[in-house]
């Protein structure tokens, strides 16, 4: 039996930092969608390290990201995803004919406290959730 793991679709997740929205996004993706779909995060500027108030936000959620390190954004990354997902980062973004884009406007919780980014990563799961549902849907349930 042959794995559809080449058929897998690929998203990316964009914002400045990747300190906060994106790693978000990608540990909700990676978390709900199992094996289904192929997760990337990057940023166009890249923090030091992920946002505390967001690791702890998302550990509320079950997620643990604390290991997860911001990552810089390459033009390999965006050829290679089948959805890029922008968070903010606006023209520093490549464009690639092919792809399909999104633009999520979220607030950033850059600077926030976790009461700030609880919100926003309720939002964010919602988001998640619908875009799963679209382009890896269950093949059994």
């Amino acid at each position: 039996m042959n794995t559809p793991a080449e058929r897998r679709p690929s998203v990316l997740f964009v914002c400045v930092h990747n300190a906060g929205r994106s790693q978000m996004a990608a540990a909700f993706l990676t978390h709900l969608a199992e094996d289904r779909v192929q997760v990337r995060s990057a940023g166009s500027a890249p923090a030091g390290t992920v946002n505390p108030a967001v690791v702890e936000a998302m550990s509320e959620a079950g997620i643990d990201i604390s290991a997860e390190v911001p990552k810089v954004l390459t033009v390999e990354a965006v050829q290679s995803s089948d959805v890029v997902i922008t968070m903010g980062c606006g023209d520093t973004c490549p464009f690639f004919p092919g792809k399909r884009y999104l633009d999520w406007e979220l607030p950033d919780p850059a600077g926030q406290g976790v009461d700030a980014v609880r919100p926003i990563r309720d939002e964010i799961e919602k988001r998640i959730r619908g875009l799963l549902d679209e382009i890896a849907p269950p093949s059994e349930v």
